[in-house]
C-alpha cells in the first residue's frame, strides 16, 4: 500500500472520504508500477541460508507497509523485527532491521516449497544452483493449507472469480462473478493445484501479503506472483510444510530464526500484546542441528529466541567454540550466504528490475493424471490431506470477516486499511 497519514480520531467524515479515495487512487497506480523484488539467490552445495538482513531508514510520509513491500517482505515480518515502531506513522529518521536473511526449510528443494511457518514461498527451479523466495498471506485461524505434497495443474492468467453459496449467503450482493480488473481477489495470475480449491494466486489487497488473511490460498504480491507465474511449468511439485523455527549455519556462526504462530501473528497484526509461546521441539532441533558443536549452543539464547519470535537470526552457537557464545539478534553482523542473482537494495515506484516475462497463454492446462504419473517416488498422493470443502469457490478464495480483535477498532490504522479477509 501506498503510505498514507493517519487519520486521527474525530476527523469529520468528509476527510476521512477524501483521505480513503487519495489513498484508493494512489495504491492502484502503485500496483501497476511497483517493481519486481523477488530475492533470487545461486545456491551452493551445503547452502542452508541465504540473503542478509538489511536496515532501512525511514522517510517521511513511509509506513510500514510499504517498506516491507519496497524489500519483498511481508507485513507480519515488518512488525515483528521492529515491534516498538508505530506501523501507521513511524519517526522518520528511525532505522529500521528488514529480515531478509532466510534459513531454508527442511524439505526437498525441487519446485515450489511453502512454508506457512515462516509465511514465505521458495522456488527451486529446474537443475539446481538457485532459489527464490517470496513473502506470501496464508490461511487464517481454521482454514489451513493441506500440509501434504501436489503439483501444478494448471496456469490461468486474467482468472474470474465465482464466489461460492457459502459466501453468498454472508455477502448476497456480491455478484455472481468477478471478472479481471481491480476488484478481483485472485489479481492477476493464479496457479492451480491438485488439491481442490486451494491456489497459489496474486491479490488486490497487497496488504494482506505475510498477513492470516486467506481460505487456505496462498496470496503473493502481483509483481511477485506475475514472475513466479512466468517461470513456473506445469507439473511443477509443490510440497507444504509449516516450520515456525529454522537454524542454520553460515560459516562457523549457528543462527536460529522463530516465526509468530497465527494467534501471534493476529495479535502483532491489530497491535495487541503477543502471548509469549515457543514453539514445541526448539531445543532438538537447534541440537540436531549443532552436531558435534551441541555442547556450544548458548541455550538461554535458544530460549529467547523462542519467546521473542521476533523472525530476526539470533547467533545461538560458534562452531568449535567450544563453550557458549555470547547471543544476540545481529541485523547488520551476518555474512551475505549465497550470492544474490537480484539486487537487494530497495527500488521504488517507476524502477523495475530486470525483464518483465512476456504474457503466457490465457490458460494452460495439465494433461487430467499428472498429479499421479508426474509424482516422483516418496512424494504424497497430490490429494492427501486436502480438503474437499473448504469454502474457497470453484475458483479461490472467498471474502470474509475474521471474529478476531478487528484492525477497524485501531484508530491508528488509516481508513484505507480498514480490511475484511477474503
Amino acid at each position: 500500500m501506498m503510505s498514507s497519514p493517519r487519520l486521527a480520531l474525530g476527523r469529520v467524515a468528509a476527510g476521512h472520504a477524501m483521505a480513503a479515495a487519495m489513498a484508493a487512487a494512489m495504491a492502484a497506480a502503485m500496483t501497476a508500477a511497483w517493481p519486481a523484488m523477488a530475492a533470487d539467490f545461486t545456491l551452493s552445495p551445503g547452502d542452508n541460508t541465504v540473503g542478509a538482513t538489511q536496515e532501512h531508514v525511514v522517510a517521511p510520509g513511509e509506513v510500514l507497509a510499504d517498506i516491507a513491500r519496497q524489500f519483498d517482505v511481508g507485513y507480519t515480518e515488518i512488525l515483528a523485527a521492529n515491534p516498538q515502531v508505530d506501523p501507521w506513522l513511524p519517526p522518520a529518521g528511525r532505522k529500521l532491521v528488514i529480515p531478509t536473511l532466510y534459513v531454508l526449510p527442511d524439505a526437498p528443494r525441487q519446485g515450489i516449497v511453502i512454508n506457512l511457518g515462516e509465511r514465505r514461498l521458495y522456488y527451486f527451479p529446474p537443475g539446481g544452483g538457485r532459489v527464490e523466495t517470496y513473502p506470501i498471506g496464508i490461511g487464517a485461524t481454521g482454514f489451513d493449507t493441506p500440509h501434504s505434497a501436489t503439483r501444478v495443474v494448471a496456469k490461468v492468467a486474467n482468472p474470474t472469480w465465482v464466489p461460492p453459496p457459502s459466501i453468498r449467503a454472508e455477502q448476497p450482493d456480491l455478484p455472481g462473478a468477478i471478472g479481471p480488473g481491480p476488484d478481483n481477489p485472485l489479481g492477476a495470475y493464479e496457479l492451480r493445484l491438485g488439491w481442490k480449491n486451494y491456489l497459489i494466486h496474486g491479490t488486490n489487497k497487497p496488504d494482506g501479503v505475510g498477513r492470516n488473511v486467506s481460505h487456505g490460498c496462498i496470496h503473493l504480491y502481483p509483481e511477485d506472483i506475475e514472475k513466479l507465474f512466468g517461470e513456473v511449468a506445469l507439473g511443477t511439485p509443490v510440497r507444504v510444510v509449516e516450520q515456525a523455527a529454522s537454524a542454520g549455519w553460515v560459516g562457523d556462526a549457528l543462527y536460529l530464526e522463530v516465526h509468530p504462530d497465527k494467534d501471534q501473528a493476529d495479535a502483532i497484526d491489530v497491535r495487541q500484546p503477543m502471548t509469549p509461546r515457543p514453539p514445541e521441539g526448539l531445543r532438538e532441533l537447534v541440537g540436531a542441528v549443532a552436531g558435534d558443536d551441541a555442547q556450544a549452543v548458548d541455550w538461554s539464547a535458544v530460549d529467547r529466541a523462542g519467546l521473542k519470535r521476533s523472525g530476526l537470526p539470533v547467533l545461538v552457537a560458534r562452531r568449535g567454540a567450544g563453550v557458549p557464545v555470547a547471543s544476540a539478534a545481529a541485523p547488520a553482523a551476518i555474512p551475505p550466504t549465497g550470492t544474490a542473482t537480484s539486487a537487494p537494495t530497495p527500488l521504488w515506484p517507476g524502477m523495475r528490475l530486470g525483464m518483465r516475462a512476456p504474457a503466457p497463454p490465457e490458460v494452460a492446462r495439465a494433461p487430467a493424471p499428472i498429479f499421479h504419473t508426474l509424482q516422483p517416488p516418496g512424494m504424497q498422493d497430490a490429494t492427501a490431506g486436502a480438503m474437499e470443502d473448504d469454502d474457497e469457490g470453484p475458483l479461490g478464495p472467498s471474502s470474509r470477516v475474521i471474529p478476531v480483535p478487528s484492525p477497524n477498532d485501531d484508530p491508528d490504522r488509516p481508513e484505507w486499511d480498514r480490511r475484511m479477509r477474503w
